[in-house]
C-alpha cells in the first residue's frame, strides 16, 4: 500500500463563501449519490448558516454547514473530500462544529445519518453522538424509494 502524500503547508478553516462554491460542488457530486446542488449551498449562505471549507495549503480537504437554533445547532451537511478520506479530517471538523456550537451557547448537535452510511454512522458514534430516533423516508434513494435517516445528537 502506497503512503498517502502528506500536506506541505497548513490546514485551515474558511468561512465558505462564493468563492469556494465550484469545488464544494464538485467535492458534493463525488461523494454522494443524492449531492447537494449548487442551490442548495447558496441557499444555505444566503440564511447565514455557519459554513466553513477547511483547507489543506489551497485544496478544499472538507467543508460543513450547520443552523443555529435557541439552544441547539442543527448539523446540515459535513463532507470530507473523497481523495481525503480516512485521515481523521471528520473529527477535525466536528472538533470546529463543537466549538463553535458551545460559543454560540448551544447545548445540544443534532444530525440526520442515511441507515446505509454506516460508516458516517461509525464516526457520530464513536465521537460520541447517540442514536435518538429515526425518520422513516427522510432522503431519496431512488426516483420511487426512500430511505430512512437516523437522528443522532450529541450533549455539547
Amino acid at each position: 500500500m502506497s503512503a498517502l502524500p502528506e500536506l506541505t503547508g497548513e490546514a485551515r478553516f474558511e468561512p465558505m463563501t462564493e468563492d469556494w462554491l465550484s469545488a464544494v460542488v464538485a467535492i458534493e457530486q463525488q461523494a454522494y449519490t443524492h449531492p447537494w446542488t449548487r442551490r442548495n449551498f447558496q441557499d444555505a449562505l444566503a440564511s447565514g448558516y455557519q459554513a466553513q471549507v477547511l483547507l489543506g495549503d489551497t485544496e478544499v480537504l472538507g467543508y460543513f454547514i450547520a443552523m443555529k437554533g435557541v439552544d441547539e445547532v442543527h448539523l446540515l451537511n459535513i463532507t470530507v473530500a473523497p481523495s481525503q478520506q480516512r485521515r481523521g479530517w471528520a473529527r477535525v471538523m466536528l472538533d470546529a462544529l463543537c466549538l463553535w456550537s458551545r460559543g454560540q451557547r448551544a447545548q445540544w448537535l443534532w444530525l440526520e445519518v442515511r441507515v446505509s452510511n454506516l460508516r458516517a454512522f461509525q464516526i457520530y458514534a464513536a465521537y460520541g453522538f447517540r442514536r435518538v430516533g429515526q425518520r422513516k423516508g427522510y432522503y431519496p434513494e431512488s426516483a420511487f424509494k426512500r430511505e430512512d435517516a437516523i437522528v443522532m445528537s450529541l450533549q455539547l
